[in-house]
């Protein structure tokens, strides 16, 4: 096991450096950049933004601006002083000083290497429009993205695995048909729709008043005492968890259903009940064991896909200030620095993840042996 543990770590590093090539291929080839955006703003007279700049120009001293373009390793097709579009009128020099600001005075390969030199010291630089780091930032807007993930994951675990166990002992029944059809309402309609819908009926919408809409606790949190905090935040959390659950729970539903119809079909559950064993004897006590092996042993892969992922459109529609608000800001400000710095971040730790789910195989079931399997 030891081997295969080695092999897979330094797998990880191979399939990190093409992730994070791929992107940075796609960036670069994408319109705009915050050398674009900067300009746009100082044509439209943005005030802030010259005084930015201005800023920034005056702090600009020997190899600070190379260490910053080091860190961020943006790819926005920089184009040559002077010929962006809508830089017209502007002085070649204020374009080429935007250029080592942001890093494009280098190269694209130059950036990139430069890039992942310093991120795989876990150093990810400044945001270019937040004046924070970017590992100042992600702590920030961690708590609210980990509780999405973790409540979410607890509900739709607790509900879906019964569910799906129900499914299976009761496949063909009413129960199985009614459930089916909620399990397909619940899969086919996006989360993101349910939000909407919960807004409308529950939190000022058209209909009731119940829930705040938007936020993660209330302005006079911290005068509250501890059971008052407790409740503020559950009140604040409940429509955008309700949302994200059920949008996931009817995937693991039919996932749990036909893992223990393809179990209670085969021969030893047979032979089970042959010996007179009791029906819950033989569905909790054999069954369960291996039905459930892939749907616990996948828990890390999902749970990371909704922390990073799919809370995003749901964080945005309640205004909760969590990883995914900050990515879409990221990505719609040019923020590099954020961007890929988050991304070479989630990705590893989603590598990691995936590999904790192999290993949980073998602790849910030791008879698996994946040096065996591959050799």
């Amino acid at each position: 096991m030891g081997a295969y543990i080695v092999r897979r770590l330094l797998l990880l590093i191979p399939t990190l450096f093409g992730i994070m090539l791929l992107n940075f291929i796609i960036v670069q080839a994408a319109p705009g950049g915050p050398v674009e955006q900067i300009i746009a703003q100082i044509q439209g007279l943005d005030v802030e933004a010259t005084a930015r700049v201005s800023g920034a120009s005056g702090e600009e001293t020997g190899g600070g601006q190379s260490r910053q373009a080091g860190r961020t390793g943006a790819a926005t097709g920089a184009q040559p002083t002077g010929r962006y579009r809508g830089a017209q009128g502007l002085d070649p020099e204020f374009i080429a000083q935007l250029e080592r600001q942001f890093g494009f005075d280098k190269p694209a390969h130059e950036r990139f290497f430069l890039m992942m030199g310093n991120y795989l010291r876990f150093d990810f630089g400044d945001s270019f429009f937040r004046d924070r780091s970017v590992i100042d930032l992600v702590l920030d807007k961690m708590p609210v993205s980990i509780s999405l993930g973790l409540w979410t994951m607890l509900l739709v675990y607790l509900i879906s695995i019964p569910l799906g166990i129900a499914k299976a002992v009761r496949d063909g029944s009413r129960f199985d048909a009614a459930s089916s059809m909620v399990v397909v309402v619940g899969n086919a309609i996006p989360g993101f729709l349910f939000a909407i819908l919960l807004i409308v009926l529950f939190s000022g919408g058209r209909y009731l008043d119940w829930f705040p809409l938007r936020g993660l606790v209330s302005e006079d949190w911290d005068a509250l005492d501890w059971s008052g905090r407790i409740a503020d935040y559950f009140w604040h959390m409940t429509l955008p968890i309700v949302s994200l659950v059920i949008g996931g729970f009817a995937g693991l539903t039919m996932l749990t259903k036909n893992s223990f119809l393809d179990e209670i079909n085969k021969q030893y559950v047979m032979t089970a009940r042959a010996k007179g064993l009791s029906e819950q004897h033989v569905l909790f006590g054999h069954v369960f064991r291996n039905a459930m092996l892939i749907v616990i042993a996948g828990f890390p892969s999902a749970f990371i896909g909704i922390l990073f992922t799919g809370a995003l459109l749901t964080e945005i529609i309640f205004s909760l200030d969590g990883l995914g608000l900050l990515g879409f800001e990221a990505a719609i400000n040019r923020d590099y620095p954020v961007m890929f710095g988050t991304l070479y971040f989630f990705t590893l730790v989603g590598l990691v993840l995936n590999l904790i789910g192999d290993l949980m195989y073998v602790a849910i079931d030791p008879r698996i042996d994946f040096e065996r399997r591959e050799g």
